[in-house]
């Protein structure tokens, strides 16, 4: 009766989930995620926060 306004795909595709830690993160790209200018201050602290908690430091802020 009605067409299928949203037919399937005609090649399936693998979905990938990521979450923030699946990928390298450097302390720079951390700052800038906490909303901060990348400046040597807020760096040093993505670093120190990246070298304590490793992936969890990235998943607070980006899950």
């Amino acid at each position: 009766m009605f067409e299928d306004a949203n037919p399937p795909l005609e090649t399936p595709r693998r979905l990938v989930f990521r979450t923030g830690a699946d990928q390298p993160w450097d302390p720079e790209d951390l700052a800038v995620a906490w909303g901060m200018d990348p400046t040597p201050k807020n760096v040093e602290r993505a670093r120190r926060e990246l070298e304590q908690w490793g992936p969890a430091a990235i998943e607070k802020t980006v899950p």
